[in-house]
Order: structure tokens, then sequence, then C-alpha cells
């Protein structure tokens, strides 16, 4: 596909600049350069989720509430990880991108937990060419669009993807090149959706500081129910 010139690229940026809350842009024929300097362009807005398959571009520009469930759930998989002493890295709003895929796509929050040991310490930007995946990625999306991402999620090889509608969290893990749900967490093992649905449902009523607490003594019952073996991260 040909490459946009720059004045077309350049609207493109100013209007997922004015994109209100809960709305979206989408571009088609849209080739991998051009991709990346929308990318570059609206670097300073990182409220948005920019996602680009195959020429085809979305910028979304999520609702207000969205920020505040996405960082609950940042917060409730460090607690998770501090208790059962699990080494992870976090990332938030963060492009994940292979060229030779045609594939980018930015979720709400990364981890590496299982494959932490491989990009910990690294100088230069994670590079999906040549570093493994994030091995979690969680989608806050009350308005399903999250769904449409999966298979670019799926084509970078990440292993499990969490998606919070504002009442229910799913899990889907990567089987044989496509998502099915789980029950439990692959990569906080004994973890359940509704765990996470419980405690954010505490934040709704009673703050976030009550549902960190609340998921603790979730995560003590966890640990006493059916006992962890979680004293270090597990590499690969």
């Amino acid at each position: 596909m040909p490459a946009m010139d720059l004045a077309t690229v350049n609207e493109i940026v100013d209007a997922a600049e004015h994109l209100p809350n809960g709305a979206s842009l989408v571009v088609h024929q849209l080739d991998w350069d051009d991709y990346e300097r929308v990318l570059e362009g609206l670097a300073a807005r990182r409220s948005l989720r920019i996602d680009y398959d195959s020429g085809r571009l979305e910028i979304v520009s999520p609702r207000s509430r969205h920020g505040r469930y996405d960082g609950l759930i940042r917060d409730l998989v460090l607690v998770y990880c501090d208790f059962f002493k699990l080494n992870f890295e976090g990332f938030t709003a963060i492009t994940w991108k292979r060229k030779s895929l045609l594939k980018g796509v930015e979720p709400d929050e990364s981890f590496y937990i299982q494959t932490v040991k491989r990009i910990v310490g690294k100088d230069k930007d994670i590079d999906l060419e040549s570093d493994p995946p994030p091995d979690l990625v969680v989608e806050v999306d009350i308005t399903s669009r999250s769904l449409r991402k999966l298979p670019i999620y799926a084509a970078l090889g990440i292993p499990e993807v969490w998606r919070y509608d504002g009442q229910t969290c799913r899990f889907y893990t990567l089987t044989e090149g496509r998502y099915v749900e789980a029950e439990v967490s692959p990569s906080l093992p004994g973890l359940t959706g509704k765990m996470l649905a419980d405690a954010i449902d505490v934040s709704k009523t009673h703050g976030q500081s009550a549902a960190r607490k609340a998921f603790r003594r979730t995560l003590r019952a966890l640990k006493k129910d059916s006992p962890i073996n979680a004293s270090r991260s597990p590499g690969r």
C-alpha cells in the first residue's frame, strides 16, 4: 500500500488528539512507516491506545473510569507477586509491535513474570523481533473492543490476556495459536478472574486501599487452602 503524505498523517494525529473520551478513530490502508509516524506524533498522548493490524489503524480514547480500573489491576498483580515472592517487570501504556508481522498493539498493562530474567537489565528498548513478548497483558474493556485485538496478541505470541469489562474479569490463554478462556491464571497460580473482580468491586464502594486489603485476605486464604510453591519466579 502506498505511503500517505505528511499532511495526511498530521491530520490523523490532529484528529486523534481531539477524540472525546470513549470515542475511536479507524484508518484503513495505512502503511507501516505511516503507523510509526502516527506513534511518534502521539507519543505525548499516552492515554490513547493505538493498534495496528496489516494496514488497519485504530486509535481509542478510553473513558475516564478506565484508568482507575487498570491502575488497580496493576496494584493487585503487584500485591500477588509480593505475597508469593515472584519477580516481575510491569509496563503501562507501552507499544508492542513487530514490523515483520505488520502488527502493533497497546494494552493497558503488561507483565513479564516467567520470562522476566530475559528482559531485566536490558540497555535497549525491548524488541519483539528478538526479545520475548510479555507473559501477561491486561485490557480494561468497557465496550468489548479488545476482542478484536486478540488476533494481534496471538500473532505476537503473548501467552495470557486478561479482560475486565467493568463487572467480570476473564482470563484467556494462548493455545495452538488462538485464545481459550481459562478459569485460573497460568502466570499467577491459583488466581481466578472472580478473585480480581471481587477486589475491584470492593474499590467501588470502599476505595482502592480497602480493595488491596481485601485482596491480601483472599491470597492468605488461597495459600492456606491450596499452598502454592511460588517462592521464586521461573525463567525460560
